[in-house]
């Protein structure tokens, strides 16, 4: 796929779009559904139609423009694509990915006319597919090269806390990706452990909990993280309290339980957090699987002295690993019970990486099918895991090589784009931060659709198709329909001005 479809020449694709990038907007509560935008009429418009679509060239690529014409009551014989700006719902915070060490590092190897493709590619909104959200890692994930800590052994007062590491590779990284994206990026911070020697088990891997009396040392970490990297020039919009915190795993692990993450929260990095001056920071529970979703924000959220300082839920997408399939209804029962606590997607990736399988459509079709319905269910932002992995799927200190949407092949110097890249922009790119949710529904399973209104009054509808047939569809909008075609395995983008 990269020497076929790289992202700088189709420029009939990528020409449309939001001049320069647009500042996230400020979190708000998700509340119920209001219908609180001015009335719409598709009379006299028309739709910009983007597709991408498994067998041929079409990569984001611009097709036919769609005429709306009055249309009568459909028949159930008619297929259709049902989308009514006139109720609302969460609003988008943003769509992007984590700016990991192995990222940071895999960038660092590229020649820089491939480093420049690369930031083009995710960051800009014409130019490439419009990436505004970010997450980044307190120290080393199972994506560095090796563990390591910010402090020196048993420096419980953090005398000698200095994110010197990050200065070779990725905060240099981070800050180029900032002016790709305009000079704005909404970024999100998360541990993987606390040191070692804070822990029950004397190591970051493998599990183990914090130590009681490390407690306060912990939460003050955290606070010296965020504080490092703005003095380095980094915003730090948010953070979660502890990644994938039910899970022992082999790389970098600390295990959580629901009663433990709140009386963490309430007792300690809530307190600390507002003591440092970093009240404001967005503060993520959970940063786990949708399998134990309802059960986590429920423990948590169901106390007001931890809940005051909860902005979010985070989940990911692993509960597969245990046979079952994505449980979108967990995420719309947190919405249910607890409406104005916000969902956000903060990782998400296709594991056991095989090289020889990077044009593998099912790539894409999986990002696809997970976005449209996390959005559905209520969720106001979507964090992809690594932007960037080399051609081995890491690098990775424990051998948990996993798949990129863009893959760089170090050796040759080029970039490689797997279908999940084109999937995903068929999102970021033209839905902005700011965009409302609006009412979308498909009268046939083979399309799945989720719809929003951008800040600028533009419509954006996704359309899915992961049939092996075409299916022949109305855009139907108020009385007003326009006809097109969702190719077999294809993801489209229908933007009405």
């Amino acid at each position: 796929m990269s020497s076929k479809f790289p992202p700088l020449l189709f420029l009939s694709a990528l020409a449309f779009g939001p001049a320069g990038a647009q500042k996230a907007p400020a979190a708000k509560a998700v509340g119920p559904a209001k219908p609180a935008m001015a009335a719409y009429s598709a009379a006299g418009k028309t739709a910009r139609v983007f597709a991408t679509v498994q067998g041929s060239s079409q990569r984001l690529a611009a097709g036919s423009d769609l005429r709306f014409a009055p249309a009568a009551q459909p028949l159930e014989t008619q297929v259709c694509v049902f989308v009514d700006p006139g109720h609302s719902f969460q609003t988008m915070l943003g769509i992007g990915g984590a700016l990991t060490d192995a990222s940071a590092e895999t960038f660092a190897k590229l020649p820089k006319p491939q480093q420049q493709e690369f930031l083009k590619a995710y960051y800009s909104p014409t130019g490439g597919i419009g990436y505004t959200l970010g997450r980044t890692s307190i120290h080393s994930s199972d994506f560095s090269s090796a563990s390591y800590t910010y402090v020196a052994e048993k420096d419980e007062a953090l005398k000698t806390f200095s994110v010197q590491h990050d200065e070779q590779f990725r905060i240099p990284f981070i800050k180029q990706v900032m002016a790709a994206a305009g000079g704005q990026l909404t970024l999100f911070v998360s541990p993987w452990s606390p040191p070692g020697w804070m822990k029950t088990n004397g190591e970051m891997l493998h599990g183990g909990k914090l130590l009681p009396q490390y407690r306060q040392a912990w939460a003050n970490y955290y606070v010296k993280f965020i504080k490092a990297y703005e003095q380095q020039g980094i915003p730090v919009w948010g953070l979660t309290v502890q990644n994938e915190p039910m899970a022992t795993q082999k790389w970098e692990s600390c295990v959580f339980s629901g009663e433990e993450e709140r009386d963490f929260i309430k007792g300690y990095l809530g307190p600390t957090l507002a003591k440092g001056g970093l009240g404001g920071k967005k503060l993520i529970a959970w940063d786990h699987n949708r399998d134990l979703l309802f059960q986590r924000a429920s423990t948590v959220l169901s106390d007001p002295e931890a809940a005051k300082y909860v902005w979010g839920i985070g989940y990911h997408w692993y509960e597969t690993w245990t046979g079952s399939s994505m449980l979108f209804d967990n995420e719309k029962r947190v919405h249910e019970a607890f409406p104005n606590t916000n969902l956000l997607f903060t990782e998400g990736c296709k594991e056991d990486f095989d090289l020889a399988k990077v044009d593998d459509w099912k790539l894409g079709e999986k990002y696809g099918n997970s976005m449209i319905n996390d959005f559905n269910a209520g969720t106001v932002g979507w964090t992809d895991w690594n932007v960037l992995l080399d051609e081995t799927g890491g690098p990775n200190h424990v051998g948990n090589f996993c798949f990129a949407p863009v893959i760089a092949d170090t050796k040759a110097g080029k970039l490689i784009y797997t279908s999940a890249y084109y999937y995903i922009g068929h999102f970021s790119k033209f839905i902005r931060p700011g965009a409302k949710r609006i009412s979308a529904a498909a009268n046939r399973d083979a399309l799945q659709t989720t719809a929003y209104r951008n800040p600028d009054g533009s419509v954006a509808v996704v359309v899915m198709n992961q049939t092996d047939k075409p299916q022949d569809f109305q855009l139907w909008m108020r009385g007003q329909g326009a006809k097109t075609t969702a190719a077999a395995h294809s993801i489209m983008t229908l933007v009405v001005n």
